[in-house]
Order: structure tokens, then C-alpha cells, then sequence
């Protein structure tokens, strides 16, 4: 689990694992956090570099765990 009180600018861009109720298993790429969810882009096409500009979604802490 990723504590979203921890969270600071130099967590933007980490990679983490979404670990899913049902099993599924995805990694992706924080991209901001509010006092509920972690915003993680998991799919830009490839375009890692440029992966602020998609769309992140809102994921639960809970099922997000360091790569």
C-alpha cells in the first residue's frame, strides 16, 4: 500500500503496481494524488515521456504497492 500522507513532488513520475481485487496486475506511473486517491496513468501509448499529459485515474492507495 502507498501511504497518500507520504506522497511528496519527488513521487510524481514513480512507477508503482496496481494490485486489483479480482487479480488483475497493471503498472503504471503517478501522476498527482488528493486526500483520497492516487492519480496513476497506465496506459499513454508508450509515451512515457510525455505521460502528465494523460489522463490519470483515480485508483485507491490501498491497491497501489511500490515497484
Amino acid at each position: 500500500m502507498i501511504e497518500i500522507s507520504k506522497l511528496t513532488n519527488e513521487d510524481i513520475g514513480k512507477w508503482v503496481k496496481y494490485h486489483g481485487h479480482a487479480g488483475e496486475r497493471e503498472r503504471g506511473k503517478i501522476k498527482s494524488w488528493n486526500d483520497k486517491y492516487i492519480f496513476v496513468i497506465y496506459r499513454c501509448n508508450n509515451d512515457w515521456a510525455n505521460f502528465k499529459n494523460y489522463t490519470g485515474a483515480a485508483t485507491n492507495p490501498e491497491d497501489l504497492f511500490d515497484v
